[in-house]
């Protein structure tokens, strides 16, 4: 694949110029910025004004699971919008009920209402607002080392340092530490060990915190931005048993994960786990129109039978993203992505990554599944001290921004956080490109190397 535009770095400078002048970036001091100018994008590449192309590890945000400009998608779109292109959401519309209907169809269990909203960050939002309404109380559980999005309850359940500049200390959130053996906070040793010691933990601070008191547990499924850490075998039915126990609702994140991203249509199904509220967005649709939701257990849904729920988004189920959403999931079954994605991952990914850390030092750990990797980067492999400290700024995050420049000259564009690069490609990324995507980490990995001790 080549550039479908000729290079013209005075356009990419009008657009950087436009762009420095009026758009307000997320999570960003805005004066320190350099955002690259895109010209076009297509399957799991994207290229700037200069004809520079990168093949992109990270999926936008983790969301472009079919890739970029995927035709059925976009002439479903252009139909759509052709046909009607918006309507209020107290309506019956046939393309927001079928998207509904294909959604219902792949979640786990009796997850079979769904509620639309536009992105996962709301989804989160609702979920919470649904659980304490059917519950009755106001506590909410949020593992450490998790994302759940920017909105006021969203951002307080997240459990990484984007929180705390919001965070009020008064959003009924407490958090809690989730399993991860590798950084272990229950000095396990075993996966059995972390899972048991982790289930007590949790236990303990329900305990403490008053079962009576805890309306649900949120966790993301396979947590995405804080590292890609997989529970250990039991831990998500163990979760699933305390909430029976003392009646808390089981919210189950899958935003990043779902939607073929993991080799499943939903994370939860490798887990055999069903929880009361999954909320959706990302690759539900690909990321081509803005589009979240929360899929609804009957039990729930049924406490909203005669009670009106208060909530509601004007864009609630938008034609043309339930559009891009039916083409998407139609797509995915025709062209078999999360077949693929699971296969991708097992012969292709893990193995690639694994090889890689037999010989790059800088790698302390692989984890990971179908489309859906992390590399844990370490300065000592024996005190797994990380390459770079836990939300290092400026000089601290150096050795990071060095192996990014490096896997960008190579024309890989690198998904980074703290002291981690992932490997979260589109779901339908070929065996060539993700070993063109292989070959470039490993020799950015080289710089990385240069850090270590």
């Amino acid at each position: 694949m080549t550039p479908h535009v000729e290079p013209d770095p005075q356009a990419g400078a009008a657009v950087k110029a436009a762009d420095r002048a009026h758009v307000f970036h997320s999570w960003s001091a805005q004066g320190l910025i350099d955002p690259l100018a895109v010209a076009g994008a297509e399957g799991s590449y994207f290229w700037d004004y200069d004809g520079n192309r990168y093949l992109d590890f990270t999926s936008g945000l983790v969301y472009t699971n079919i890739g970029y400009q995927h035709p059925r998608v976009v002439e479903a779109i252009q139909e759509q919008a052709g046909r009607l292109a918006t309507f209020a959401p107290a309506f019956a519309v046939d393309v927001r009920s079928e998207a509904a209907r294909l959604i219902a169809e792949r979640t786990p269990g009796d997850l079979d209402k769904i509620f639309f909203t536009s992105g996962g960050a709301e989804a989160v939002e609702n979920a919470v607002r649904m659980a304490r309404l059917h519950t009755g109380r106001a506590k909410v559980l949020a593992a450490y080392r998790s994302y759940h999005g920017a909105t006021s309850t969203a951002i307080n359940l997240t459990g990484d340092p984007r929180r705390w500049a919001s965070d009020t200390a008064s959003a009924g959130v407490v958090h809690f530490w989730a399993p991860f053996l590798y950084r272990s906070p229950f000095y396990a040793t075993t996966e059995a060990e972390e899972c048991a010691r982790a289930l007590q933990h949790l236990e303990d601070t329900i305990a403490f915190e008053g079962p009576q008191t805890v309306a649900a547990i949120v966790l993301e499924t396979i947590p995405g931005t804080a590292g890609i850490m997989t529970p250990p075998p039991g831990y998500l039915a163990g979760v699933r048993e305390i909430c029976d126990r003392y009646g808390i609702v089981f919210v189950l994140d899958e935003v990043m994960a779902g939607f073929g991203r993991t080799g499943a249509w939903f994370a939860a199904q490798h887990y055999d786990v069903v929880p009361d509220l999954m909320t959706f967005a990302k690759g539900v649709n690909s990321g081509y129109v803005p589009l979240g939701g929360v899929a609804i257990s009957a039990e729930i849904a049924a406490t909203f039978d005669k009670r009106p729920y208060p909530g509601g988004l004007t864009y609630s189920g938008h034609p043309l993203a339930c559009a891009a959403a039916v083409a998407t999931i139609r797509v995915m079954e025709d062209e078999q992505v999360v077949e693929h994605a699971a296969r991708i991952g097992e012969h292709v990914l893990g193995p690639g990554l694994r090889e890689l850390a037999e010989r790059h030092p800088s790698v302390g750990e692989v984890r990971g599944l179908g489309a859906f990797w992390a590399l844990d980067l370490v300065r000592n492999r024996d005190t797994r001290e990380p390459l770079v400290p836990y939300n290092a700024t400026g000089a601290a995050a150096a050795p990071m921004a060095a192996f990014g420049a490096a896997c960008k000259k190579n024309g890989l564009w690198p998904f980074i956080n703290m002291n981690r690069t992932h490997a979260v490609p589109a779901c339908n990324i070929t065996e060539a490109e993700a070993k063109e995507g292989l070959a470039a980490l490993d020799a950015a990995l080289t710089v990385a190397d240069e850090h270590t001790v």
